[in-house]
């Protein structure tokens, strides 16, 4: 299984899954290829949401990435996040190197949440070209994220 990602103010930090070493993939060449410093093993786009613990990582991740950011805002005591948590890994497994997944612990980062006028949880926001384009509140099944996503998929 792959280790958690995080997200630093400069980039991904991911384990390469043949040596183990960690490496930094930098926001601004998301959806290009990786390969371990170490080993130079192509490493795998993140297929997995990214924990965003900071506003620093926040920030680099929804204004230098290249793809498409998808942010889900939640909190551990908060029930419909827990059972969206699920669906939101399906649609990140699925779009790894097509956009992006982070998951924002509002609690943690409160910050970001005031800055985004989070109101409700969990809410889910699309970034593209470090702007919000589209917002949801609610817990959705994979397939409505999906739907939510598709028109911020095929813009340049």
């Amino acid at each position: 299984m792959m280790s958690e990602v995080h997200g630093d103010d400069r980039g991904l930090l991911v384990s390469c899954p043949n040596c183990g070493q960690r490496n930094r993939m930098i926001y601004g060449r998301l959806g290009t290829i990786f390969r371990c410093g170490k080993c130079r093993q192509e490493l795998p786009s993140p297929g997995q949401p990214i924990d965003l613990g900071s506003e620093a990582a926040f920030t680099g991740l929804t204004t230098q990435s290249p793809l498409p950011v998808l942010i889900d805002f939640w909190a551990p005591w908060c029930g419909p996040c827990k059972m969206v948590a699920p669906e939101v890994a399906k649609v990140a497994a699925e779009g790894a190197g097509v956009f992006v997944v982070g998951k924002l612990n509002t609690e943690e980062v409160p910050s970001v949440a005031a800055r985004s006028r989070i109101t409700a949880i969990p809410t889910m926001a699309i970034f593209k070209d470090g702007a919000e384009v589209a917002r949801q509140q609610g817990a959705m099944p994979a397939p409505g994220i999906r739907t939510f996503m598709q028109p911020w998929l095929s813009r340049s």
